[in-house]
């Protein structure tokens, strides 16, 4: 999660930005905004803590989880915030928990970050079982107390996030849609797992063991033509085998990867939140109206 895009903050002062994409009209809120806003830190009844940028909604609210690094370092920046800029404007709710190894999720004994994770994966700690548990008891959290809507739901996530926010899609069929930043795919891929390729844990959590439970599924990708850092390749091997997937299941392809010129390596590429908010939109509106 590095070489941020300064097009991506999208804070111009004492200003109001309007943008046209793919048919939708989003007003992205100008720093004069944002200030009113904050994180705010809150607890489940089964002890998970979560947040939310703003206030949590008095009635059921279509929802969306943003993951890349600790929850406060995630909805406070508008980098990371990504297409929940947008949406937010649009009435969603944006929640966060700490990822493994960061914030309150980082244990004693153990580095934190992804260093931690390569940890966890030579105790032979499942860290991607334990994140989709809490993420889905926030979920459960979220729904049963009137907050959430249930049937729109989406997750996205940068980097690290990303491949988290793609194993939860895997994981939890009320994720509707999932959008991911230049994302993680294969952790051997990490210099941190470096001489821990052959790990029997990190090989299995790779994303393209998740290929036959996304299937069908909807799934935005993008990432640019030399992210080195997690590899583009790999994102491009997990959108092929997921549409492979969905295609002998006799099911709709629903993959749309972008892969893009960006020589700054690893990166969120320019219009990468526009695009993926109202990519998010005509996913939630499409289940919406199958409902019917």
């Amino acid at each position: 999660m590095q070489n941020r895009m300064s097009i991506s903050r999208l804070r111009a002062t004492g200003v109001v930005l309007v943008m046209a994409v793919a048919g939708f009209t989003f007003e992205v809120t100008s720093q004069a905004a944002d200030v009113q806003r904050k994180v705010e830190t809150h607890q489940t009844a089964t002890g998970e803590t979560f947040g939310s940028w703003g206030p949590l909604p008095t009635k059921p609210t279509p929802t969306l989880f943003v993951l890349a690094s600790t929850m406060s370092e995630t909805l406070g920046d508008a980098y990371f915030r990504q297409c929940g800029n947008a949406l937010s404007a649009e009435g969603y709710l944006l929640v966060s928990i700490d990822l493994p190894c960061h914030g309150r999720e980082h244990r004693d004994g153990e580095p934190a970050g992804l260093a931690g994770w390569r940890y966890r994966c030579e105790q032979g700690d499942d860290f991607v079982a334990d994140s989709n548990k809490r993420f889905a008891r926030v979920l459960d959290h979220l729904i049963s107390a009137g907050h959430t809507d249930a049937v729109k739901v989406a997750a996205c996530g940068t980097s690290r996030g990303g491949y988290l926010a793609l194993h939860f899609a895997a994981h939890d069929a009320r994720v509707k849609c999932v959008a991911a930043f230049a994302p993680v795919t294969e952790l051997a891929a990490l210099r941190e797992f470096h001489g821990a390729a052959k790990n029997a844990l990190a090989l299995s959590l790779a994303l393209n063991r998740q290929a036959e439970k996304l299937a069908g599924r909807a799934v935005w990708i993008i990432i640019g033509d030399q992210d080195e850092r997690v590899g583009t390749d790999h994102a491009i091997d997990l959108a092929r085998l997921t549409t492979k997937a969905a295609l002998a299941k006799k099911l709709p392809s629903r993959v749309d990867l972008h892969v893009v010129a960006e020589p700054r390596g690893h990166t969120t590429p320019a219009g990468a939140p526009e695009q993926s908010a109202a990519w998010i939109l005509r996913q939630i509106a499409t289940d919406v109206s199958s409902r019917r």
